[in-house]
């Protein structure tokens, strides 16, 4: 935004417009998003999609959503069509996008948007909140953004444009009351979707971390932290533990035609419901053993060497084995997956390293994609 020199940025009076007019002029074309040309043409945005991208871009990143995005809307297409899928398909669709917990709450989501609200969200952020995964922020941004209701979103592109524009020096997490306070302040009663995601975009392409395009920013005028040269030093934030350190083993047995022995973990917990190799019982709390004999029976296990895979709140060191079998039952509870199989299990990032460590290049699809 150009401005006479004389003329003063007018927080209360200047901050919306000046946010919404550059939106409407450089806005990201997101394959969930519905853009404001598109708006004026009487398109509304799709109440499912919205809120599948929400979800999926919990703790993920954009370029990281989007093919998985895609793949989900082209397997099922609305939120009947996802609530009467087989979980373990949805498991396989979501595998390396992490947090799994996130997909298991997708599908309690979805069947009851579809089997008790008549395939219908709440349009309110206190009844998207009863709905299983969606918090304070998933409800405010779907409210927004579905919805057009005036809802204070927050994320962390949010945080950032917010902490600078104020100069806010509370630290993270502590300041989200006083970011959620002054944008209630600027939040537009019409467009308030827009300018919701006028915010996320304003963080995600000029507000950025490191290098921030102040000269491009629609809100500079007003900005304390660029009139003052600090823009980088925000938002502060309070010093994050050291995550603890776990070990473990695991163990891939390959058999001759290169099936590879998978079992599904619990339901609940950490990567719940997920595919795995066998392995030993290491947790976010404790290690689990590391050395061969505590392999799931006895063979030929050879050391292939270590990953290290970082959860939220712990570190994981794995020690991998591999075994060739001529031929092996599948224990209770356990099967053989084909090796052209292995890239469509639903395995997490963890697991893929363990394969691909013991068997280069078995998680690489081969061919036409599996869906």
């Amino acid at each position: 935004m150009t401005r006479a020199a004389e003329q003063v940025f007018d927080t209360s009076r200047d901050f919306a417009p000046a946010l919404i007019g550059w939106y409407d002029r450089h806005h990201r074309s997101l394959p969930w998003r519905v853009n404001p040309d598109e708006r004026q043409q009487g398109v509304v945005p799709d109440p499912y999609r919205v809120w599948l991208s929400e979800i999926m871009l919990q703790q993920t990143t954009v370029a990281a959503v989007k093919a998985y995005f895609e793949k989900f809307v082209r397997l099922w297409p609305d939120v009947v069509a996802l609530a009467r899928a087989e979980s373990d398909d949805v498991m396989k669709a979501w595998a390396g996008l992490g947090y799994y917990s996130r997909a298991r709450n997708l599908k309690k989501c979805a069947e009851i948007v579809a089997f008790e609200h008549g395939g219908r969200f709440p349009d309110t952020e206190a009844g998207l909140k009863a709905l299983p995964g969606i918090g304070d922020y998933t409800a405010a941004a779907i409210a927004a953004i579905a919805f057009d209701r005036p809802a204070v979103v927050v994320d962390g592109n949010i945080e950032r444009v917010v902490t600078r524009f104020l100069v806010c020096e509370t630290p993270l997490p502590q300041a989200k009351p006083e970011i959620r306070a002054f944008l209630s302040t600027v939040l537009p009663k019409d467009r308030p979707g827009d300018f919701a995601q006028a915010m996320m975009d304003l963080g995600a392409t000029v507000c950025t971390p490191k290098s921030p395009a102040c000269i491009l920013c629609p809100l500079s005028d007003g900005c304390r932290a660029r009139s003052e040269g600090t823009q980088t030093r925000f938002p502060l934030k309070a010093p994050k533990a050291q995550k603890p350190e776990r070990v473990g083993a695991a163990f891939v047995a390959v058999r001759g035609d290169g099936a590879v022995l998978l079992r599904k973990r619990i339901e609940s917990g950490l990567l719940g419901g997920m595919s795995e190799v066998p392995g030993t019982a290491w947790t976010a709390r404790q290690d689990g053993q590391t050395e061969v004999e505590a392999a799931p029976f006895a063979a030929d296990w050879k050391r292939c060497g270590e990953i290290r895979h970082v959860f939220t709140h712990f570190a994981l060191t794995l020690t991998v084995y591999r075994a060739d079998l001529a031929a092996h039952p599948a224990p209770e509870d356990h099967w053989w997956s084909p090796r052209d199989q292995i890239a469509g299990e639903a395995l997490p990032s963890v697991m893929k390293k363990v394969v691909e460590k013991a068997i280069p290049g078995a998680t690489k699809a081969r061919g036409k994609a599996t869906s």
